[in-house]
This record gives structure tokens, sequence and C-alpha cells, in this order.
């Protein structure tokens, strides 16, 4: 009987709590926040359980937690229950953020707490402060934006410096970005820190320590009011204590802070318009022009390189470099453009260059002109125009021009201009005396021409669609397309020495040219200058197999040989197909 009533005593004192409504809800400090503040979240229960699951905190950085607190009371003989964890959160970026559900196993039961909605401004000048460690930490920690002109004009270099200042009386730990500018109408570079180091400046006419979180160099891309987004960073501050270890040395508080630099704006100054060069293209800096050739003198088909390089401290990667203009006479290639640029805190600094590959075809003195370039300097607040000097190429051997070898001169530039011969009138051209015959009454329609052209489209029809699918066809053949291809690019190159089948010397000396040629052209090098060991290389480098390279050094051995020996004009012809076919086979591996 004792036993029984132990148990019923029991149970009634558990009964309150047996039959309690089971209550799991979340709550949060605040709603609103600015990005640089951080709130806290309670996931609060009255019943113990069991697999608490938290949310994702997506768009959220976990800075502090989970705390677990247990209260547990007996009030008038009733039993008072309650548990929470709790978590403290810094917002990852601004807008609506929402806090997802939790859930917790209770007594077998799964429970889930409601999402709740937090709205994230921007950063506020003076996050709220919870308690007096948290207002040390604040007053002793600043994140700052140097930047190095305000007013600059476009395209004008501007460094930008992101530090950390912190009192020496604190420290910190554990520097994350949590929000990065994106620097719209800006060209950017950052500029890579190797390691933090603690260096000692003034902030606000007080001593700090502070590091060099980042460096940036802009180049403003339009005139006008531009802005620079803040930069937000999640920070943990050590703030001392009036507490002291066994060691009699302070103890520290660790404080998660966030802490944003706010927007800046950068007023940017357009360009002069008075005294701007027609062939200004946003050059900004400090430069000099070079033109140069690797030859002064050569050889007909020979080649030489010509040199366009600007170098100097400005917006290098950010303008087109002057064309070079030659005469017609020489066959121009595509630049090569070469770059050797450096950017620091003060811009880019180095030199960009675009080298021209230039081939004469004839005999002759041909001048290259003197090229312009223009750059705004902001130091002078003036425009500055360059010029190269004029440069000669003299060609010793090599046919005549026949279009200007009767000319005054045969250094004109660009195509030749015949003379128009004038015979009696000016005007001889024009017919005064006409016959015209007068128009049949009979008019087209209804006429044969007229049935005509109706029935024409409708045998034209399968005519198309027949030649369409031969098209199809033939440019459906890959192998075949490149085959022929590559028999004209040989046919091409060895124009001249067809010309020529019946001249020895002649046929040779435009052979062997036109082998070189094609291999400037492909490669980019002027093998006349090479050792054929040296042209076996390149050619194997691009995979070329060793029957092909060795027809091609037995051609160019062939020339060399039988140009001062007695052959036949079927040799020569015979010559001629072998180096149709190495070109075609040669143009196959490097395309």
């Amino acid at each position: 009987m004792k036993r029984l009533l132990q148990h019923i005593a029991f149970i009634l004192l558990i009964s309150p709590v047996a039959f309690a409504q089971v209550s799991f809800e979340a709550s949060v400090s605040k709603k609103t926040l600015g990005i640089n503040e951080r709130l806290r979240v309670d996931f609060k229960m009255n019943q113990d359980g069991d697999n608490f699951s938290p949310p994702s905190f997506e768009n959220f950085r976990v800075i502090g937690g989970p705390n677990q607190s247990v209260s547990n009371s007996w009030i008038n003989g009733k039993r008072s229950y309650s548990k929470s964890y709790s978590y403290f959160l810094s917002p990852r970026k601004k807008g609506k953020l929402t806090i997802g559900q939790a859930t917790i196993e209770i007594d077998g039961e799964t429970y889930k707490t409601s999402p709740i909605r937090i709205e994230v401004s921007e950063a506020v000048a003076t996050p709220n402060q919870n308690n007096g460690i948290d207002y040390q930490a604040s007053e002793n920690i600043h994140l700052v934006t140097e930047i190095s002109n305000s007013r600059p004009y476009i395209n004008q270099a501007v460094s930008v410096v992101y530090k950390l200042y912190f009192s020496p009386k604190v420290n910190v730990s554990n520097l994350g970005e949590i929000e990065s500018p994106e620097y719209t109408n800006f060209w950017s570079h950052r500029i890579p820190i190797s390691r933090l180091e603690i260096q000692r400046g003034t902030y606000k006419n007080e001593t700090y320590n502070y590091v060099v979180w980042k460096k940036m160099v802009l180049y403003p891309q339009q005139s006008g009011e531009l802005s620079l987004d803040p930069l937000t960073m999640d920070v943990t501050v050590e703030v001392p204590t009036n507490r002291m270890d066994f060691f009699r040395n302070r103890i520290y508080t660790q404080v998660p802070k966030t802490l944003s630099t706010g927007k800046r704006t950068i007023r940017v100054r357009p360009f002069p318009k008075e005294g701007q060069p027609a062939n200004f293209s946003g050059a900004v800096g400090n430069f000099d022009l070079k033109v140069s050739t690797s030859k002064s003198e050569l050889k007909a088909s020979e080649s030489l390189q010509a040199e366009v390089k600007v170098s100097g401290k400005g917006n290098l990667k950010l303008f087109s470099l002057p064309k070079l203009v030659v005469p017609s006479a020489l066959e121009q290639y595509d630049p090569e453009q070469n770059e050797s640029v450096k950017t620091n805190l003060s811009g880019m600094n180095g030199s960009r260059s675009d080298t021209y590959t230039l081939v004469p075809q004839f005999q002759g003195k041909y001048p290259i002109p003197p090229i312009a370039f223009s750059y705004f300097d902001p130091i002078s607040k003036q425009y500055k125009t360059l010029q190269s000097k004029e440069l000669i190429v003299n060609v010793t051997e090599g046919p005549l021009n026949k279009v200007t070898t009767n000319s005054p001169s045969n250094t004109s530039i660009g195509p030749s201009k015949n003379n128009i011969s004038q015979v009696g009138s000016r005007f001889r051209f024009i017919q005064l005396n006409t016959s015209l015959v007068p128009i049949s009454k009979k008019g087209f329609f209804k006429s044969q021409w007229f049935y005509l052209g109706l029935l024409l489209p409708i045998f034209l029809v399968p005519v198309l669609l027949i030649a369409v699918r031969k098209k199809k066809d033939y440019n459906a053949d890959t192998r075949g397309v490149r085959l022929r291809k590559a028999n004209r690019l040989a046919k091409k190159y060895l124009s001249e020495a067809k010309k020529n089948l019946t001249k020895k010397e002649t046929f040779y000396i435009a052979l062997e040219r036109a082998l070189h040629n094609y291999l400037k052209a492909k490669i980019s090098i002027e093998t006349a200058e090479f050792s054929k060991e040296k042209i076996e290389a390149l050619l194997a480098k691009h995979q070329v197999t060793e029957a092909v390279i060795a027809d091609f050094i037995k051609l160019l051995e062939h020339c060399e040989l039988t140009r001062y020996a007695p052959t036949t004009e079927g040799a020569m012809q015979s010559d001629y197909q072998l180096a149709i076919q190495v070109i075609s086979k040669i143009d196959k591996y490097i395309s």
C-alpha cells in the first residue's frame, strides 16, 4: 500500500508537465539592422527534446553559438521548465533575408519553428551597443578607405588602400571579408598582399596599430560622380577585462564585430576639349614613342620586322597603338602584339609594342612615313604629341617594279596610280551624238519574254536545289577542303616560280624564295637567317613528319646547287610539283 501511494503521488507531481502543451519557438533581438550590426536568435522550448537541428543560416555568418541554457524551477508547487539554444549572427548582404526553420523531437514528435524575416539596410554610422565591452571594441577599431586622388581625369590611375586601424589596447583576430566592392565604371586591378603585417600609424591624431587589408588600382572609365561601394569585414576584437589569471596576466574577452568603410565618391573630370588632337585615343600619363626596323637594307622577298613601341607610365593597357603605314610595294602582315606592363599603387608602367613583318617585292628605296601618337598629361593638364622619324628601307636586289619604273618616284604610299592619257579635248569621253531607237508600240505584257520570265523560275528552282546539295557535299568533305586550300596556298607562293619555268636561275631563286616566304607566313620566322637544322627543328616542333621535312630540306638544297649547274626543263617541272606537294602537306600540320 505504501508503494502504491508513492506511485500515485509521483504521477500527480509530473502530470502538469506531462499534459502541458509543447511549445517550440524562435525569437530575434531585432528584425531591422544595418549590415555592420549583429543580432541574436533564440530557439526556446518548454520541454526537453532530442536531435535539435538549427537552420542553415543562409546569408548569415555565425559569429557566436550555439549557447545552451536550461531553467528548471518549482513555484507554488508547479514545475516550470525552459531550454534554449542561442546564436549570434552577422548578415552577409543587404536586403530582405530569412532565418529558416529549426526542428527538434519531443516525445517522439517533430516540432518546427516559424521562419523569421529580417531586413538588412546600409551600414549604420554607430552600431547599437549591447554592453560596455562591445562599446570598447567599437571605439578602438576602425576600417577606413584611403584614396590617392578624389578628383582624377578619365583613365588616370587612382590607388585605393583599405586599412584596419586598432588601438594598442586591444588585439584583433579572425579577419574575414563579407562584402566586396564591385568597382562599377572602373577598370580595376588588385595588388596582391603576401601577408598581413602590423604597422604603427596615426588615426585622428592618435597612435594606432594597423594592417593593410587590400590594395586596388582603379582607372575611371567615365566622367562625373562615381561611387565606391563599401567594404564590409568581420573581426574578432579581444578587449581586456579587470580579471587576472593565475599568473597575474590580464584576461581578454572576445567580441565579434562587423565593420564597414561606408560609401565613397570620386569626382572624375572629363578630358579638356580645347587642343585635343584628332588622333587622341585615350592615352593618359607620360609616354615615349619608338619606331624601328630590324634591317635597313635587304634583298627582295627577304623579310624584316618593323616595331611600333610605346613605353612609359600611364594606362598602357587601355588604348590602341598607332598603326604602321607602309608603301604598297612592301607586303605587310598582321602585327604580333607584345606587352611588358607592371602595375603597382602608382599605376601601370612598362611598354607595349606591335611588331609587323614586311616583305618587299621589288628593288628600290621605300620610306616608312613618321607615326604620330598623342596622349594627355594630367600633371601639366595638356595634350602632347610624339612623332617618329621617317625610316628608309633599301631593297638592293630583286625584280624591278614595272608600274613605277618610269615614274618620277617609286616610293608612293598605297596602291599605284596610272596617269590618264588626254588626247585632244579633255572631255573626249563624253558621247555627244546619240543613236536612240524608239520603243516598240507592243508592250512587254503578254509578250514571249513575259511568259519566258514566268516559266524561268520554275526551271531554276530544281537547279538551285541540286547546286545547294552539291555545295553541302563539297563542304562536308573536310579532308578534301583542307587539301584544296593547301594546294591553293602552295600555288600562291609558287606563282612567280611557275612564270619562270623556262629560265633556270630565275626559277630556282623564285622557288627558294617561295619556300622561305611560306615558312615566314606560317611560323612568323626569318628563315633566311636560320640554318637547315633550325628549320628542321621548327617543323618537327609542329609535328611535321620526317619524310615531309626531308623533302623540304632536299628542295632547299636542290635550289642552291642547281642554280649554278646544268638541268632540264623536265627536272624544273618535277621540282615545281614536289614543292606544291610539300607545302600542301606541311599546311595540314601547321593550320
